[in-house]
């Protein structure tokens, strides 16, 4: 059985305001997954949250540099080209 699998997600040219559609979803379903999990984990089990909270900073920071590009390409009248690959790999757990 083949192990590793690549999907194609973001394979395009983009307006900034296209861009920040398709970008900034999925950056705001990573920030609320880490925070539910955070939430769940520290509530619920009392466990360190440290990561998860890490985490969503990271991502924060991630979604300002991309809107300070953004807000730059829109005042140059650029487009921009962006792609996004997704691996999947098993482990070896069964």
């Amino acid at each position: 059985m083949e192990k590793d699998f690549q999907f194609q997600l973001i394979d395009g040219e983009f307006t900034p305001i296209g861009a920040a559609k398709v970008l900034f979803p999925l950056i705001n379903d990573k920030i609320n997954y880490h925070s539910l999990e955070s939430f769940s984990n520290e509530i619920r089990f009392d466990k360190d949250v440290t990561n998860s909270k890490k985490r969503i900073s990271e991502l924060e920071q991630v979604q300002l540099l991309i809107q300070e590009l953004l807000e730059k390409a829109e005042a140059n009248g650029s487009k921009l080209k962006i792609t996004s690959q997704i691996k999947i790999e098993f482990d070896n757990a069964k």
